[in-house]
């Protein structure tokens, strides 16, 4: 799912060549090769089994019931076909990267799992959701040390908090479809008004967490520019959704996240080559 990796693949490029810079402080093309195959791989796996489990809720649902698997364009055998070939290029890549991300990759794969049946047991499923993204840039830290990293963790935490927040306000729109048929969410529990100040709450920590981890790695100017950036984005992304207006909401989820993931790692990158990262 290229177009769906734009959301955490870049926060993945992020630990990663902050990891490069502070360990030998130049690119490790190959690490970073088999990062992004293991992120999409990943990404594509988790994507498949969300519609393969989802399909019976997604039928009830008229914003999803002209999906592949709703209508029969793509078979479940053929999904599962594809999910098992993502998750064995993700697993094949981590095996190649070192033996503790080979350990760790089962790990991985289990919230990618939990979040679509979430649905069916809790009011936030969004919250698992952002535990599973918040995995990506600790996995992207661990592929090129080897070894733990707390910065790694804070930038973890704050990719979970932008995705929970963002699918927060994304949910929004199933709210009255999620009530009729049992489906739990956040909206369909709390409302639209609610879920829509969680997010924002989301989006403030995540700024937070970011400028900590700007500074546990002393980043430059530069990435802090692009903080700015990225703030000036969360506000401009909470002005165009509110609870009796919904019409832009996916300006909100797909435009503007894809710009604040591209736009921080775009900053970053200038930063740490601003900072000496050689590119050989």
């Amino acid at each position: 799912m290229i177009e769906h990796s734009v959301f955490a693949l870049p926060f993945a490029y992020i630990a990663s060549l902050t990891a490069m810079h502070e360990d030998e402080g130049r690119i490790d093309w190959w690490t970073l090769l088999l990062v992004t195959v293991a992120m999409v791989g990943l990404r594509t796996f988790a994507m498949a089994a969300n519609r393969i489990i989802d399909r019976e809720i997604d039928a009830r649902n008229p914003r999803t019931a002209g999906r592949e698997l709703v209508t029969g364009a793509v078979t479940v055998r053929s999904a599962w076909t594809g999910a098992l070939v993502a998750a064995a290029f993700f697993l094949g890549a981590a095996a190649l990267l070192n033996p503790l991300c080979l350990a760790l990759a089962p790990v991985a794969v289990v919230p990618m799992v939990v979040y679509p049946y979430g649905k069916r047991f809790t009011h936030f499923p969004h919250a698992i959701l952002g535990l599973a993204q918040a995995i990506g840039p600790v996995g992207a830290w661990l592929a090129v040390t080897g070894s733990w990293s707390w910065d790694a963790v804070i930038l973890g935490l704050a990719v979970g908090l932008w995705i929970g927040g963002f699918d927060l306000i994304y949910a929004c729109q199933d709210v009255a479809s999620d009530r009729e048929h049992g489906v739990k969410s956040t909206p369909a529990r709390f409302g639209v008004a609610a879920s829509l100040y969680g997010a924002r709450v989301c989006h403030v920590l995540t700024t937070v967490l970011l400028a900590w981890y700007a500074l546990a790695t002393h980043a430059g100017t530069f990435f802090w520019t692009g903080l700015v950036v990225v703030a000036a984005t969360f506000v401009y992304e909470h002005s165009i959704v509110r609870p009796d207006d919904l019409s832009r909401l996916n300006r909100a989820f797909f435009t503007v996240n894809g710009v604040i993931g591209i736009c921080l790692f775009v900053f970053t990158l200038i930063d740490l080559f601003a900072r000496g990262l050689s590119i050989v």
